[in-house]
C-alpha cells in the first residue's frame, strides 16, 4: 500500500506541472484569458476550503483546533506577503516584468505548496481508511492541481519569469504532496489532532491568496471572466465531490 500511495500521490502533484505547461504552450496569456485563469484558481480554492479543508479538519480535531489552525495559516501568509514586499528584487525575474504579479506568483506557490501537503496526508489517511477512496481523493487533487498550477504560472509568466523557471518552480511545489502522504504514514500511528492543524492551517493560507490576490487580481483583468471563472472552479469542485462520494 505505502508504494501505491506515493506514486498516486506523486502523480497527483505533478498535475502542477501539467497545468505550468499548458500555460506555457499558450504562451503570454491575454487579459481575459488570465482573468479566466484566476478567477477559476480562486473557485477551486474556494470550494476546497470551504467542502473539503474545513469540514475534513473537522472530523479530525474539534472547532477550537481548526479556528487555531485556520488563524495561524492567515497570520503566516500575511507575513509571508510583508516578506516579499520587503525584498529588493525577486528570483528569476527579467527585467519589464510586473513586480505584483511576480510577487503574487510567488505567494500563491508558497500556499499550494502548504495545500498540496495536506492533501498528501489526506491521500495517505483516506487509502488507510479505503483503498477506493484514497484513489478518487488522489484523482480529485490531481484535477485541481491544474489549475493551481496555470494560476502559479500565469502571474510568473506575466511578471518575467522564464518558462525554464516557471516549470522548476511548479516541479518543486509538485513535490510537496507525495511529501505529506509520507508524513501521513507516519503521523497516522501517532495522532490524528495534527491532520486537523495542518488541514485547517491550508485552509487559512488559501483564504488569504483567494481574498488577497486572487480575486483582486483576477477582477482587475476582467471582472466578467473572472466571475466566470469563479464560478466554473466551484461547480468543478462540486462535481468532482458528488464523483468519490
Amino acid at each position: 500500500m505505502v508504494f501505491v500511495v506515493l506514486w498516486q500521490s506523486l502523480l497527483a502533484g505533478l498535475a502542477t506541472v501539467l497545468g505550468a505547461l499548458m500555460v506555457a504552450a499558450v504562451g503570454r496569456p491575454s487579459e481575459r484569458l488570465l482573468a479566466s485563469f484566476l478567477g477559476f484558481a480562486g473557485g477551486v480554492m474556494t470550494a476546497v476550503i470551504v467542502f473539503d479543508l474545513i469540514p475534513s479538519a473537522l472530523d479530525y480535531g474539534n472547532y477550537f483546533m481548526t479556528v487555531c489552525g485556520f488563524l495561524a495559516g492567515l497570520i503566516f501568509m500575511l507575513a509571508l506577503d510583508i516578506l516579499i514586499s520587503c525584498l529588493p528584487s525577486l528570483p528569476n525575474a527579467r527585467s519589464g516584468g510586473d513586480l505584483r504579479l511576480l510577487k503574487m506568483g510567488y505567494l500563491i506557490a508558497a500556499g499550494i505548496a502548504m495545500h498540496d501537503l495536506p492533501e498528501g496526508i489526506a491521500i495517505a489517511v483516506s487509502y488507510t481508511a479505503q483503498e477506493n477512496l484514497g484513489f478518487l481523493i488522489a484523482l480529485a487533487i490531481g484535477l485541481h492541481n491544474i489549475p493551481e498550477g496555470m494560476a502559479t504560472s500565469a502571474p510568473l509568466t506575466m511578471g518575467g519569469v522564464s518558462k525554464k523557471g516557471v516549470i522548476l518552480t511548479c516541479l518543486v511545489i509538485s513535490l510537496f504532496t507525495p511529501l505529506g502522504a509520507c508524513l501521513g504514514l507516519m503521523i497516522m500511528a501517532v495522532s490524528h489532532r495534527f491532520i486537523c492543524l495542518l488541514l485547517a492551517l491550508a485552509g487559512g493560507a488559501m483564504a488569504f491568496i483567494v481574498k488577497n490576490e486572487l480575486l483582486p487580481e483576477s477582477h482587475l483583468r476582467h471582472p466578467n471572466f473572472a466571475r466566470f471563472g469563479f464560478i466554473l472552479g466551484i461547480f468543478l469542485i462540486l462535481a468532482l465531490g458528488f464523483v468519490h462520494t
